[in-house]
């Protein structure tokens, strides 16, 4: 199981270069391709937390603290992106060097325990941790090129930016290790890491993602971002069939 784990968190890792399209794409192009890539994320954190992970919790067994586990979830990532200034800033600048610091420590932190979510999923069980990991990449890919916006405009240039992102995005790779590592130490925990995890996908989801494409104006393009975040939960509703 270690060989899945360190496949999937590696290649998580290095969704971090996919900041590099602020570099490459028109402005206008990439904020019609972030915002659908946005609407996919939302709708794959959605449907993993209630399609996947929701249930499997339930199924090993309920306490008197497990939904508790999934408040504790959501507000952790609330005080994570409020006292490290998560979201990207437009009014950043060369004087805002601070920004890019704490936006790395916030987002190292935050894969650090994505990396045991992982560790923990492939544990219960392959299909489980496909799954969400799936999910967690759909998700990485928008957060990755807000990363990587956010230390351009602190002052980063081009190459120590995407370093320093994909560093940041490396401590996935090292809280899979840790939570694979944990192994028996880890397993009793797994329902409260699951229960955790469901908090923190409804926190990224419905609180980051899905007020960006509320803010999307217009019939057709409102009816596009409402599909494509369909999409995203009948993606992860299709990979029910692989349990």
């Amino acid at each position: 199981m270690l060989f899945e784990i360190l496949l999937a968190t590696i290649a998580i890792s290095l969704l971090s270069f996919s900041g590099v399209l602020l570099v490459f794409l028109r402005a206008g192009l990439l904020e019609r391709i972030s915002i659908l890539l946005v609407a996919l994320a939302a709708g794959a954190l959605m449907g993993a937390a209630f399609l996947h992970l929701l249930p499997e919790a339930i199924e090993k067994g309920l306490n008197e603290y497990s939904f508790l586990t999934v408040l504790v979830g959501f507000l952790m990532f609330f005080l994570l992106e409020k006292s490290l200034h998560w979201h990207h800033s437009h009014q950043a600048t060369h004087k805002h060097f601070h920004l890019g610091v704490l936006s790395l420590t916030g987002d190292f932190i935050h894969n650090f325990v994505d990396g045991l979510i992982i560790a923990a999923s492939f544990l219960v069980s392959l299909p489980l941790g496909i799954t969400v990991s799936a999910a967690m990449a759909l998700h990485e890919i928008p957060q990755e090129i807000s990363e990587f916006g956010v230390l351009l405009y602190a002052g980063f240039r081009k190459t120590r930016a995407l370093l320093l992102n994909f560093f940041s995005a490396s401590s996935v790779i090292l809280g899979g290790i840790v939570g694979y590592g944990l192994g028996g130490m880890l397993e009793p925990w797994i329902p409260c890491v699951i229960f955790f995890a469901v908090g923190s996908f409804l926190y990224l989801g419905a609180s980051d993602f899905v007020p960006e494409i509320r803010k999307e104006e217009g019939a057709r393009r409102s009816m596009v971002t409402f599909s494509v975040f369909v999409l995203g939960i009948a993606l992860m509703w299709a990979f029910t069939f692989l349990e």
